[in-house]
């Protein structure tokens, strides 16, 4: 049988799967047994069973070789009260505690955070070794956990020194020379909306409307290429973090603050030199005349998202009054945001409205808080015109032929799709299984699911059997937003190809590229999207981290108590409910005693064999939280009988039997806003155990 090479990819129960180099292979299910020594993340050779038995219409196959290791360096707790010294990895994946001999235990203590140098892997049952490079700190102590789930994902604390050196010499001010030449916007009223406590200003904008009834939609980005030149020590450093990460309590910056939050940040009141888009848009949404061009703008006021939405969803009197001068732009923003997203809704670009827990810290920062936020006017608006801009500077470069990074969506799985048409008529809408899946049908499938129990679970799962956007150095067009050309290019503060985009515009106004320019820019772009698209994948991956370690941590305090929760996800093992501030955890299928139960996956249920009780997706269901480990970011729950049904209350994990009466989370006031990403459609990376849409800027 042929060998297949591929990544591994461990379950965190023993179990993984093979995701094969080649795209076009399917994953293969790989049991505990048949590891051979591979540890979650190995490039390895995995030969198919003889009979290759399917396991959740998987193949099984088993590992031959390990070609190349993942985790030189691996993160976790140390622990040496057992006569032994070990350290158990944070990352769940990785199953297997890793010796530490005492010679390199490096004066660590039991509940210490550490980072281990592998010297020695495991191998035929001999557990792995390890050397102690660093000691994060003391589990609890303030700001450790973070640090732990940085390491783990390998991102940067701090600048290298040669970095931070060229930051300073970087100037705070514009001159009169580098005005030269641009186009001066400095007299109209150009706004910034962001949140309150954002500090890295990359985008303004302004609207106007013309006399023949259209909108003159200005979107000015900061000019961070003028600032960050090809190959200098900013621009290396850069690519190879390639985005900022907004972890839970910090933000790691893909530049250094002296550029991020000074002279590239479009602060109110300051001149700075942006590149502009102006687009005249017509009551269609159609793009009828723009302009691409480098200019200086003077940013007239800041606004705050809820300041926005207070003036134009709630008619405040006094902040009417108090921005009477731009509250005639701001309502022609909001009939322009409307028609854009019309636009977008003809032509079937799919909107997933899904709400995103913010945690509150206090100053020592521990979670004081969790709650749901959704989208409101503000934030649309600044949506729909970044996602306008986007598309204006994808189709112009890709019309002149000018190589660049585009943002690509391909299409679904035709298996997935088949799959969630069986879900939806499992709910009453009856279609056939999609091989040719069109963004239209899908957006008609959420309209039909509008208002539905069932609603926010079914574009959950709509959206996690879509695949994951990228960065490609070929258009291949977006199927999440229905567009056929799409780049990244208003937020070069913080994303990398947003940087590479400003630059070769500002080569396009210099003239034609030259043939030697453009054959070492198709050589290079491919590699810097894909390196893009990983760095992406990491930072997404550690904020999702971040923020479930913080609201497990807050969960603790509620360990006993009832909560009414939907049921979010069903599997073969359980089912995952949410909690009515978005907080998730899992039921066990050995939680559920009152029946023998079945997963039936074309139903998306857990059947009963003797009551024939069905637990599936929508359901609204009473739980209790029996166990919160922050560490692994985990929640345990265990079933509420219902009337007539009850049981004892269990003692929680203290010992102590809580109180069981049902309760609701308390939710932060709306005017306490952390950061918020402005959106594209991006579906999430695949973890079964979560249910979250991160919202990145478009």
């Amino acid at each position: 049988m042929k060998a297949i090479e591929g990544r591994l990819q461990l379950s965190g129960r023993g179990f993984g799967f093979l995701i094969p180099s080649d795209p076009d292979e399917p994953d293969i299910y790989i049991p505990r047994a048949n590891m051979n020594d591979a540890m979650h993340g190995d490039q390895v050779l995995v030969r198919l069973t003889e009979r290759a038995e399917l396991y959740g219409r998987k193949p099984e196959g088993w590992v031959v070789k390990i070609i190349e290791r993942a985790n030189a360096r691996i993160v976790g707790t140390y622990d040496n009260r057992h006569g032994i010294s070990v350290m158990h990895p944070a990352d769940v994946k990785i199953a297997a505690d890793i010796l530490v001999p005492k010679k390199f235990s490096a004066g660590a203590r039991a509940g210490d955070q550490i980072i281990v140098e592998i010297t020695r892997w495991p191998n035929a049952g001999a557990p792995a070794e390890g050397r102690i490079v660093e000691i994060l700190g003391h589990t609890g102590e303030v700001g450790v956990d973070v640090l732990t789930i940085m390491a783990a994902h390998q991102l940067p604390r701090d600048f290298p020194p040669k970095v931070a050196h060229a930051a300073e010499r970087v100037p705070t001010t514009i001159t009169p020379d580098e005005i030269h030449g641009r186009r001066d916007l400095r007299e109209l009223p150009i706004v910034t909306i962001d949140s309150e406590d954002a500090k890295d200003l990359d985008d303004a904008v302004h609207v106007e409307q013309l006399a023949n009834g259209q909108f003159r939609l200005g979107v000015h980005i900061a000019d961070v290429s003028h600032y960050v030149t090809e190959n200098s020590p900013l621009d290396l450093e850069a690519r190879q973090r390639g985005t900022s990460v907004y972890l839970v309590d910090r933000v790691i910056p893909m530049l250094p603050h002296r550029l991020s939050n000074g002279i590239c940040s479009l602060n109110q009141g300051e001149d700075r030199l942006t590149l502009s888009v102006s687009m005249d848009i017509d009551q269609d949404g159609r793009v009828k005349r723009y302009e691409i061009y480098s200019s200086v703008i003077r940013v007239r006021t800041r606004l705050s998202y809820r300041i926005v939405r207070r003036i134009l969803a709630e008619a405040d009197a006094e902040l009417r009054e108090q921005y009477a001068p731009l509250v005639p732009m701001l309502e022609s923003m909001e009939q322009l945001a409307a028609i854009l997203r019309q636009k977008r809704q003809r032509r079937g670009a799919i909107d997933f409205d899904l709400p995103e827990i913010k945690v509150l810290l206090d100053e020592q920062g521990r979670t004081i808080g969790i709650e749901k936020r959704l989208r409101t006017i503000a934030e649309s608006i600044i949506e729909e015109f970044m996602l306008a801009a986007n598309e204006t500077v994808a189709e112009h470069m890709d019309r002149r032929n000018v190589p660049l990074v585009y943002r690509v969506h391909a299409d679904p799985d035709p298996e997935k799709m088949a799959k969630l048409a069986d879900l939806l008529r499992s709910f009453g809408q009856h279609i056939g299984a999609w091989t040719e899946v069109r963004p239209m049908d899908l957006q008609k499938a959420l309209a039909w699911m509008a208002g539905r129990p069932e609603e926010k679970m079914v574009s959950t799962l709509m959206l996690r059997s879509l695949k994951q956007a990228r960065y490609e150095a070929e258009n291949a067009g977006h199927f999440g937003l229905a567009a056929k050309y799409y780049t990244h290019f208003t937020s070069p503060i913080r994303r990398y190809p947003d940087l590479i985009v400003h630059r070769l515009l500002n080569e396009t106004f210099r003239g034609p590229l030259s043939p030697e320019r453009r054959e070492l820019l198709l050589k290079l772009l491919p590699q810097i999207a894909a390196d893009s698209s990983d760095r992406e994948r990491t930072a997404t991956e550690a904020e999702r981290e971040s923020v479930d370690m913080k609201t497990t941590e807050y969960m603790v305090q509620y360990i006993g108590e009832e909560f009414p929760a939907i049921i979010a996800g069903v599997t073969a093992f359980g089912f995952f409910v949410e909690l009515e501030n978005g907080v998730e955890g899992l039921v066990h299928i050995t939680a559920l005693e009152d029946d023998y139960y079945r997963y039936v996956e074309d139903q998306h249920c857990l059947l009963g064999e003797r009551l024939k009780k069905r637990y599936r997706l929508g359901d609204a269901v009473t739980v209790r939280l029996m166990r919160a480990n922050p560490a692994e970011r985990t929640l345990d729950f265990s079933l509420v009988p219902g009337p007539g049904q009850e049981k004892p209350a269990k003692k929680s994990s203290s010992g102590k039997a809580k109180s069981t009466q049902k309760r609701s989370l308390p939710q932060a006031p709306p005017e306490q806003k952390s950061r918020r990403k402005k959106t594209e459609v991006k579906p999430s990376a695949g973890k079964k155990s979560k249910y979250k849409d991160r919202r990145r800027k478009s």
